[in-house]
């Protein structure tokens, strides 16, 4: 059965949603993050919570640990958390604070010599964040084109010790169109890591659907603020 990860997209302390990552099509959640995460605990199908630090991802440093750490005290799931995490000192003080898992984008992407750095140290427990429009990769909260495609970049990080890689069609993102079934099914085949989907999935047919084509794990945005989502959820 397919584990979901359920999203908290962070702005100024609140719990939002973009269109395709766009800043000025922001959607204000019906919960806040402390009732977000208190909600998903409660679901033996979710395997871990995604917090992502919106602002941060732009701004190139965190700007929410007070609150992620303050969320990470109300549930016993782990958390994956990204958004501006761009230097080691970053990493480790969350670290310190109890975080489970670390989403890199795009220092991930730019800087490999860091990246193996980083796996190295914390090996099992960082994520690529693989954002992208169909195969492009962007990068700096999705406001530039990397200059890599998916397929380019993948080899280069084979052999590093990745807790996996979170794939995200970026045009498929708060859109409610379903993910990008046949590109992650695709990426899924070109790496022996884990490939986690992100981006677009609405129903549990999504989930079964992508279960089917071999992903054990998806991330779920706007749709797991939906009661009838959860509707037969363990």
């Amino acid at each position: 059965m397919i584990k979901i990860i359920p999203a908290i997209d962070l702005i100024d302390g609140e719990n939002v949603r973009l269109r395709q990552g766009d800043y000025q099509q922001k959607t204000l959640m019906q919960r806040t993050p402390q009732e977000a995460i208190k909600f998903y605990s409660q679901f033996k199908q979710v395997a871990r919570i995604h917090i992502i630090d919106l602002i941060a991802a732009k701004a190139k440093k965190s700007l929410e640990m007070k609150l992620i750490s303050s969320l990470k005290e109300l549930t016993d799931l782990p958390l994956q958390i990204g958004g501006g995490l761009r230097e080691q000192e970053t990493i480790d003080e969350y670290a310190a604070q109890g975080i489970d898992y670390f989403i890199l984008g795009t220092r991930a992407i730019v800087d490999l010599p860091w990246l193996e750095r980083i796996s190295e140290i914390y090996p099992e427990r960082i994520f690529v964040g693989l954002d992208a429009k169909q195969d492009q990769i962007f990068i700096n909260g999705w406001t530039e084109d990397s200059g890599l495609t998916v397929d380019q970049y993948l080899p280069q990080v084979e052999n590093l010790p990745l807790a996996g890689i979170i794939y995200t069609d970026i045009n498929k993102d708060g859109m409610d169109q379903g993910p990008n079934f046949e590109n992650t099914a695709r990426i899924s085949k070109l790496t022996a890591h884990k490939v986690i989907a992100s981006g677009g999935v609405r129903s549990k047919a999504d989930l079964e659907r992508l279960d089917l084509l071999g992903i054990t794990e998806a991330v779920v945005g706007k749709a797991s603020h939906k009661p009838d989502f959860w509707d037969g959820i363990e």
